[in-house]
């Protein structure tokens, strides 16, 4: 099989494994389902391996077909930025990019510096997803994820925006009412505001001990319980209880007033960061390179992101 043979064959069978069906993958290629199976009947006899299980009705991947896929996937990713690299001028920025990010930061955040973006770089076109699932990159076809947590390692590069601690906080309001706890063992006492996470799970507040061990609450029995991150500063403003927050989410609402610092030493921010994340790829292409530092050097500025910690214990009670 020559080279030419295996881009064909090769291009089959992720057409095929992408719509599990081998007439989809012939109409998608414009030639007949009876080509695509040979294509990748000729693939399979080049590598000595089964990649697929075919029966009249379904089509599924064996473990070799899942592993050839995935580096398949990598290369073809590779020839198609070289292919842009080629069409576009050295320090030529066009294109569409693609970019995922959680809908709260992504409004927050990501929307308002877009704009400046493109009117900077009038070549390029982007479009956005808010979705605060976890999804594919490469299998979604996005160019850039961006997104919060505890960031486990990755296939992908990943480029720090900034950490996200969080803080504990309340009105005025409520505290006047009700009291300011001074230890974790009084929040038992008080109204909390859980924030549950898209898979169901309850976000726990942690505390530090005297002799540096951590340890945890999950808020239960709760008024109110909120996955937008953002609405529990809202929250907590209208003095329904006390949340743990993002600092990026109430920064504003402490410097002015509105909410006050609670348990500001005995609180664990946690080690949440916000990170910009892209495929590991032989080249970049530069719409995505322009797209990633741009937004890097305009969220690295931003006060709601770069405030220190200790600069919130003046806000405390």
């Amino acid at each position: 099989m020559d080279i030419s043979q295996h881009v064909r064959a090769i291009i089959s069978f992720v057409e095929a494994a992408d719509s599990q069906s081998f007439a989809a993958a012939s109409r998608k290629l414009k030639i007949t389902s009876a080509a695509v199976s040979k294509n990748i009947a000729s693939l399979e006899k080049v590598l000595g391996v089964r990649l697929m299980n075919r029966t009249t009705r379904t089509l599924s991947l064996t473990k070799e077909g899942e592993l050839f896929l995935a580096h398949v996937r990598i290369a073809l990713g590779a020839l198609e930025n070289a292919v842009d690299m080629v069409m576009t001028e050295k320090n030529e920025n066009r294109g569409h990019v693609r970019i995922s990010t959680s809908a709260a930061f992504g409004s927050d955040f990501i929307v308002p510096e877009l704009v400046g973006l493109i009117k900077e770089f009038t070549n390029l076109t982007v479009e956005v997803d808010f979705d605060d699932n976890i999804i594919d990159l490469v299998d979604n076809g996005y160019d850039i994820v961006i997104r919060g947590g505890k960031i486990t390692d990755s296939a992908f590069i990943s480029r720090s925006i900034c950490k996200m601690p969080t803080v504990l906080v309340a009105s005025p309001e409520y505290l006047s009412r009700h009291g300011i706890p001074d230890s974790a063992a009084e929040l038992s006492n008080h109204t909390l505001i859980p924030r549950k996470f898209i898979d169901g799970r309850i976000s726990p507040w942690g505390f530090k001990g005297s002799d540096g061990t951590l340890s945890f609450i999950t808020p239960k029995n709760a008024k109110i319980t909120l996955t937008n991150p953002k609405s529990l500063t809202d929250v907590a403003v209208l003095g329904l209880g006390i949340a743990q927050v993002g600092v990026h989410n109430c920064l504003k609402e402490i410097e002015n007033g509105a909410l006050k610092v609670l348990l500001f030493d005995e609180h664990d921010p946690g080690d949440f960061e916000m990170v910009i994340q892209y495929p590991h790829r032989a080249l970049i292409a530069q719409r995505v390179q322009t797209t990633v530092q741009y937004l890097l050097d305009k969220l690295r500025l931003k006060k709601e992101l770069s405030t220190p910690l200790k600069e919130l214990k003046q806000y405390s009670v």
